[in-house]
């Protein structure tokens, strides 16, 4: 066999930030697709399903592993939009330099992380 060269693949590349908030973004993605439907959809058919089929959500809902699923929800979300918003402004054309593009790969999931904290202390607060 000739010596060809090897496409780049994940053991040459070094891994940085911006590798791991891309991945990050597609894993909350697919994430809120899978468990946010879920959710939506037991949510409506316990609304449709009368007031016994809804108190059921609302328990369940309401439990310890109920609040963990939300939270992950809401964290999936906020950190899918800051990737995504950090995504829109590099399709722009803007964000390019390594400093710039390394700072908003940290900050973007550290944004989420706060916006969620937030989110939540709104919610349980009132």
């Amino acid at each position: 066999m000739a010596n060809r060269p090897l496409s780049p693949h994940l053991q040459i590349w070094k891994w940085g930030p911006h590798m791991a908030v891309s991945i990050l973004h597609r894993i909350t993605g697919d994430g809120m697709a899978l468990v946010g439907l879920a959710v939506l959809l037991w949510w409506l058919g316990a609304m449709a399903g009368g007031e016994e089929s809804y108190a059921t959500f609302a328990e369940v809902m309401g439990s310890p592993l109920g609040m963990v699923v939300l939270v992950g929800l809401s964290w999936a979300f906020f950190t899918h939009m800051m990737s995504g918003l950090r995504h829109f402004v590099l399709d722009i054309g803007a964000g390019y330099e390594l400093d710039t593009n390394k700072f908003w790969s940290v900050a973007a999931p550290i944004i989420a992380i706060l916006l969620t904290a937030l989110f939540w202390a709104v919610i349980l607060l009132k």
